[in-house]
C-alpha cells in the first residue's frame, strides 16, 4: 500500500513537471528536464528530484508561475511551487572562473550545449524533452550510462578544480550506480584527493552519508580508500589498516579488514548510527595497541572502547553530525565490549541495559562484531531470547513506590530520596520486591 502512494505521488510529481515545461515551451522558450532524473528515467528508475532548465531567465520565470521562490536567482535558479511539488527552475548558464573550489564567481546566460558541458561528469549532463521523448546529449552521457561509467565532462582535472566536492561525488555515484570510474577521471581525483579539505564539512558529511548508507558501502570505503579521501576525511579510520589483532580472537585479519567485513554484514537498509558505529568501533585500537611478551607475544587493546567513543564524537563533531547522532554513535562505541558480560549479569542490570534506547542498534552491532571475527553468536542468541522473555512486560516496569510515598513516611527530600528509590528499583527488577507493601517494608528495613 505504501509503495503504491509512493508510486502514485511520484506519477503526479512528473505530470505536474511536464506542465512546467510544456507550459514554458508553449510560452516560446526551450525546456528540459536536467541532470539525474534524466540519468534515472534511462535507467527505469523513479527519480527522486526534477531539475528543469530552461532560455527563459529568472524574471520570466517567475512571471509564468504563481508562486515561486527566488533561491539563488544570481545563478539563475528559481523554485516553482506547484500543485504541493517544488522544482528547481534554472536559465541555461555557462560558469564564470571558479577561485575557491565551490562555487563560481560569476554566471552569464547561454545555451543548452554551454550548460551541459559546465556540468559534473557525462552521465548527469543529458537533457530530455518530456514532452517529446527525445534525450539531448551533447556530452556523451548515454554512451557511458550503458557502459556504466562515470566519466567527467572535458578535462577532469579542471572539472575538479571548480568544485572539490566532485572528488567525492565521483565516489558517491560510481556506488550507488555500481558504475566504474573512468581512468582518466579516476586519476585526477587521486591527485587532487588533497584538496578535498575545502570543501565545508557538513557537504562532506552528507557524501560520505550516501556512500555508507548504501547497500553497495563496501565498495564505497574500499574507493574513499583507493582514491586517498578516506585518509584525508577520516584519517583515524585509514589507522586502522595494518593494525594487527590477536589471530585467536580475528582470525580474518587486522582492524581494517575486521570493520570492512562489519560492514558487509549489515542489512541493505542499516540505519545511519548503526554504520557509522561500526565504522568507528574499534578507532580507538590502533592508539591503545600494546605487546606483552610475558604472554606470548599477545597483543592487547586495553581501553580502546572508552578511548574510541570519545575519538567518534571527535570525529563527529568534526563532520558537523547532529548531537543525537553523535550521541548515539559514542554510546555504542563506549558499550560494544560489554556485551561479552550479559550472560553473566544479574537481572536487574541486564534490564536497565537492554532498556536503554541506543540497544538495538549496539545489539546489531554486536553481532556483527562477532559474526566479523570469531564467528562465536552465542551472547547474541542469549540477548534474542532474553527479548522475547521481557517482550510480555516492559522492561522498567512501573515504580511501586515514589517520593511522595517516601515523604509520606516522614522522610525529608535530599540525595538519600535516589538511593532509596534506586534500591527499591533494583530489589523490583531482581523480582525480590512485587508489591507496594513489599516496598514500604524494604525502605524500612534500609533505614
Amino acid at each position: 500500500m505504501e509503495e503504491d502512494r509512493t508510486e502514485e505521488r511520484s506519477r503526479r510529481r512528473r505530470d505536474v513537471a511536464i506542465a512546467i515545461v510544456a507550459r514554458l515551451q508553449q510560452c516560446g522558450y526551450t525546456a528540459f528536464f536536467a541532470g539525474g532524473c534524466v540519468r534515472d528515467a534511462l535507467r527505469g528508475v523513479s527519480p527522486k528530484d526534477i531539475d528543469i532548465v530552461t532560455a527563459a531567465e529568472p524574471k520570466i520565470v517567475q512571471g509564468l508561475f504563481s508562486r515561486t521562490v527566488p533561491v539563488g536567482a544570481q545563478f539563475g535558479v528559481i523554485r516553482v511551487l506547484e500543485q504541493g511539488f517544488e522544482f528547481e527552475v534554472a536559465t541555461f548558464r555557462a560558469d564564470g572562473k571558479y577561485v575557491d573550489g565551490r562555487r563560481p564567481e560569476s554566471v552569464v546566460f547561454s545555451t543548452p550545449r554551454e550548460d551541459a558541458e559546465r556540468r559534473d561528469f557525462t552521465v548527469n549532463g543529458m537533457f530530455l524533452n518530456p514532452v517529446t521523448g527525445q534525450v539531448i546529449d551533447y556530452v556523451g552521457g548515454r554512451e557511458d550510462l550503458a557502459r556504466r561509467l562515470i566519466r567527467a565532462i572535458g578535462r577532469p582535472a579542471e572539472r575538479f578544480l571548480e568544485d572539490r566536492l566532485r572528488l567525492l561525488r565521483a565516489v558517491r555515484f560510481a556506488t550507488t550506480l555500481q558504475f566504474e570510474i573512468e581512468p582518466a577521471t579516476w586519476e585526477a581525483l587521486q591527485e587532487q584527493a588533497a584538496e578535498i579539505t575545502v570543501v565545508s564539512a557538513e557537504r562532506i558529511r552528507d557524501e560520505l552519508n550516501k556512500v555508507f548508507l548504501d547497500p553497495n558501502r563496501v565498495a564505497g570505503l574500499d574507493r574513499l580508500e583507493s582514491a586517498g579521501l578516506l585518509q584525508v576525511i577520516l584519517p583515524e579510520v585509514q589507522a586502522m589498516r595494518g593494525c594487527e589483532q590477536p589471530p585467536q580472537f580475528h582470525p580474518e585479519g587486522d582492524v581494517y579488514v575486521h570493520t570492512r567485513l562489519m560492514l558487509s554484514l549489515l542489512s541493505p537498509d542499516a540505519p545511519l548510527t548503526l554504520v557509522w558505529a561500526v565504522l568507528l568501533h574499534d578507532i580507538g585500537k590502533p592508539v591503545t595497541k600494546t605487546f606483552h611478551p610475558e604472554e606470548g607475544g599477545r597483543i592487547r587493546f586495553n581501553g580502546h572502547d572508552r578511548v574510541g567513543a570519545e575519538m567518534a564524537e571527535d570525529i563527529m563533531t568534526r563532520l558537523r553530525f547532529s548531537n543525537e547522532e553523535i550521541s548515539a554513535v559514542a554510546e555504542a562505541v563506549r558499550n560494544h565490549m560489554v556485551f561479552k558480560d550479559a550472560p553473566q549479569m544479574r537481572p536487574a542490570r541486564l534490564r536497565r541495559f537492554m532498556a536503554r534506547p541506543t540497544f538495538p542498534v549496539e545489539l546489531e552491532l554486536h553481532r556483527a562484531d562477532c559474526a566479523g571475527s570469531h564467528g562465536d553468536l552465542g551472547v547474541y542468541d542469549f540477548l534474542e531470547q532474553k527479548r522475547e522473555e521481557f517482550a510480555a512486560e516492559p522492561l522498567i516496569p512501573k515504580p511501586l513506590i515514589t517520593g511522595h510515598d517516601l515523604i509520606a513516611m516522614g522522610l525529608t527530600p535530599g540525595p538519600r530520596f535516589r538511593e532509596i528509590l534506586d534500591a527499591v528499583q533494583t530489589s523490583q527488577l531482581e523480582g525480590d520486591t512485587r508489591t507496594k507493601a513489599d516496598a514500604l517494608a524494604l525502605v524500612e528495613k534500609l533505614l
